[in-house]
């Protein structure tokens, strides 16, 4: 059964998109002087429009083929430039108004380069950034990491989201480059598919690969429930789910549930704990004291939990320091600019931490952006990430 489509939403984001391009077609009518160039323009508006809305009601009956995705990709695509021309469009407009002076045509021009300039960057983020796998490395220092532990590598990657792949072999560069880093401690944060267990299954051999001497351990996503597609029957969902965790042991990794396992090395000790998902907006089913429950307050703890926004919400608050928390499930958006100093993505309005590392009162939050990708097929400014993470005592740091 399909589900009804709210009509009313929909009618919003057309006329928002309507005015927007009545914006962007104010500036090139005096670029292009053209009889023939509105007409051509509103043509393109209904074609987008058309587009906006397709895309729109095929996500509320769960349908996603070739035709959704070319939809969506050109629809998103076109979407960006026009936004980064209106803005552009509009900052000239301010000034002229002023400077009370007439729009420029030079200026005009300039936006219309910059605004193609991002559609390039666009392809090229569908065509190679989904897959332009980067290690990111990060040097952490505590004052009670116990001496043994003392240069012990961690390697993180998140939300593989296997469904999406269909590059074998960029693929399998990316889980070489994680074997590379010949770490101590491989974990997987969370969102092995985007809805299906056996989205996995042709991928199973490859990041089997990836090995540790202190293991694999992998946790769940809010993706990986299948909360996101209809079932046949609340039986089949939990299937798909007790199949799923299947998976991850043919993968070679150690799903911890709400649970922990303590790593020894010499005669020292670290506990690693892991939670089923607990994000605000995407389910709580994660059960923080459960996991950690029988560890005492002077362990040195690191948790991994797919949403960061958990590490606000619970794990700060906890009774004991979780020193290390290891999360993913933003993606960064997949869209945004880190350089120059600069670090800005659409998602940092949803989450506080988005990526990277935090620090607060001796506890760090670490966010993987994502070694695969979701919804949009591609990767702009935000890229494929492997995590690194070497842990050091500050008394060992001369």
């Amino acid at each position: 059964m399909k589900r009804k489509l709210n009509v009313f939403p929909l009618l919003i984001i057309a006329v928002l998109f309507f005015i927007l391009n009545w914006c962007v077609l104010s500036g090139l009518k005096v670029a292009f002087t053209n009889p023939s160039t509105p007409l051509f323009f509103w043509t393109f508006i209904a074609v987008s429009t058309a587009l906006l809305a397709y895309s729109i009601s095929k996500i509320q009956t769960l349908g996603m083929g070739v035709l959704f995705k070319i939809a969506t990709h050109l629809f998103l695509v076109l979407f960006a430039a026009e936004v980064l021309f209106m803005v552009l469009l509009l900052a000239g407009d301010a000034y002229y108004l002023i400077a009370r002076v007439p729009r420029s045509l030079t200026w005009i021009k300039f936006d219309l380069i910059v605004a193609g300039f991002l559609i390039l960057v666009f392809i090229y983020g569908i065509v190679r950034g989904k897959y332009a796998y980067r290690v990111l490395r990060h040097t952490l220092y505590f004052d009670d990491l116990p001496q043994s532990f003392d240069g012990f590598t961690i390697t993180q990657i998140s939300d593989v989201h296997s469904g999406s792949f269909n590059n074998v072999n960029a693929v399998q560069r990316g889980i070489d480059m994680v074997k590379a880093q010949k770490s101590d401690l491989f974990v997987f944060t969370g969102d092995l598919v985007n809805n299906k267990a056996d989205e996995i299954k042709p991928w199973i051999e490859r990041f089997s690969q990836i090995k540790a001497p202190f293991g694999q351990f992998s946790i769940l996503g809010n993706h990986d429930y299948g909360d996101y597609v209809k079932w046949e029957s609340e039986y089949s969902k939990k299937e798909n789910l007790q199949r799923l965790k299947s998976y991850h042991k043919e993968l070679g990794y150690r799903l911890l549930l709400d649970e922990h396992v303590e790593l020894h090395k010499g005669n020292d000790k670290i506990t690693l704990a892991g939670v089923e998902n607990w994000g605000i907006g995407f389910g709580q089913r994660g059960d923080l004291m459960k996991a950690l429950s029988g560890t005492l307050p002077n362990d040195f703890k690191i948790l991994l939990s797919h949403d960061p926004s958990h590490w606000e919400a619970e794990v700060i608050k906890y009774s004991s320091k979780v020193h290390l928390t290891l999360s993913g499930h933003t993606h960064g958006m997949q869209f945004g600019i880190e350089a120059l100093g600069v670090k800005w993505s659409p998602v940092k309005y949803r989450y506080k931490h988005w990526a990277g590392i935090k620090y607060l009162n001796g506890m760090y939050l670490n966010v993987n952006r994502g070694f695969g990708f979701i919804g949009f097929s591609g990767r702009v400014g935000i890229w494929p990430e492997i995590t690194v993470i070497e842990l050091k005592r500050k008394d060992c740091t001369s």
